[in-house]
């Protein structure tokens, strides 16, 4: 019995998310150690709908207002759901996903401590990815077109920095991409972005958490605090103890030491939509970032939002490989003349491989963009 209530809600949580993850054995696992039977209970409350106001989850739970703000304070604390007011200003309190973004994600903003249970949990992750990775695959076919039909998962904010090492960088903009008329672009500067906010609130990176328990440490930074959320998002993650609240000054200084580290700035928007204000930035890594990861790995499409497309000048170009070992995407290769070269539709426009180009040959051309790149088949 209480193993088909695992299942159960197990079915409620990944419909909740929009990336399709099997149910198996290793997720009800996983539910296991977070979970309460009560609290799987409270969670078939959102088998219909993922958000709801108080007077709708009273009728959907039949139980009393006391006891869901119970288990939703309870169940807040886990990530599992997020109760901050809608737009009206209405208090809704959505079901979160397991993963992008979710339980998962949450978890792995707090500080670890590498304790027996904590590395035991993240093998567990490994696995369930592993086995998105194997479920996606054997039925690539029919999950192909939900990638197709996706918005972009994140947005790429560039690195515009004017200096590296001392030197005066030149990131030149040439509006050269065509732009739909009726595109809206939105904030393009960090700076800008984190101006335009009163809560801000810094998390440790859930990718590199991960990846630390898991003992494989980063090698592109040792940064670990370095993951943001803003206004509602950002009240969230410091009320529940994912993050802590932080001034303007050290959200830039921190975004400064993850451009030095040429790290990448992906900007989330609710529901996808680019002309809904950020609810939060990741800096990440080309061997870290679980989006990338998941992607190489075969179970996501890349699909991202850019309004930036890197240009190669095989004038200046060295030949040095700088670019090419910096590009999050693998965007960047020789051609037969030892001529760095782009392809187009891998590149992101996060201006990385402009921002450590010794020879300054990387502009960026503008124009607001969706990068999309099918998971590869590898059966």
């Amino acid at each position: 019995m209480l193993e088909e209530k695992y299942k159960k809600a197990a079915h409620i949580i990944v419909k909740s998310g929009a990336v399709p993850t099997p149910v198996n054995n290793t997720l009800i696992e996983i539910l296991k150690t977070q979970l309460t039977e009560e609290e799987l209970d409270f969670i078939n409350a959102f088998r219909r709908k993922t958000s709801q106001t108080m007077e709708e989850l009273k009728r959907t739970s039949k139980l009393p207002e006391a006891e869901i703000l119970s288990f939703i304070t309870q169940l807040a604390k886990k990530g599992f759901i997020f109760n901050q007011p809608n737009s009206e200003g209405v208090m809704v309190y959505r079901l979160m996903p397991l993963l992008m973004v979710g339980a998962f994600e949450y978890l792995y903003m707090k500080k670890i401590d590498h304790s027996e249970a904590e590395e035991k949990l993240a093998k567990m992750f490994l696995k369930y990815f592993e086995e998105t990775r194997d479920f996606i695959q054997a039925n690539y076919e029919q999950i192909l077109p939900i990638f197709e039909n996706m918005l972009p998962i994140d947005r790429t904010m560039p690195i515009l920095n004017e200096t590296i090492q001392g030197e005066h960088i030149n990131l030149s903009i040439n509006e050269e991409v065509e732009i739909p008329e009726e595109s809206i672009v939105p904030t393009q500067k960090v700076e800008e972005l984190i101006e335009s906010f009163d809560d801000i609130s810094v998390g440790h990176c859930f990718c590199r958490h991960h990846r630390d328990l898991l003992g494989k440490p980063c090698k592109h930074t040792d940064l670990r605090e370095n993951c943001f959320t803003f206004g509602k998002s950002a009240k969230y993650v410091a009320e529940q103890g994912f993050g802590r609240s932080i001034s303007k000054g050290e959200a830039l200084e921190i975004m400064k030491k993850s451009e030095d580290d040429g790290l990448v700035h992906k900007a989330f928007h609710p529901h996808s939509d680019i002309t809904k204000i950020e609810t939060s930035i990741c800096n990440c890594c080309k061997d870290c970032c679980g989006t990338l990861e998941w992607w190489r790995m075969g179970i996501v499409a890349l699909i991202n939002s850019t309004n930036f497309l890197s240009q190669i000048d095989p004038d200046l170009c060295s030949g040095c490989g700088t670019c090419i070992e910096k590009c999050p995407v693998d965007a960047i290769k020789l051609n037969d003349n030892d001529v760095a070269e782009v392809n187009a539709e891998y590149c992101i426009g996060c201006g990385v491989c402009a921002h450590f180009c010794p020879e300054n040959a990387i502009t960026l051309l503008e124009g607001m963009r969706k990068v999309y790149v099918a998971p590869p088949k590898l059966r």
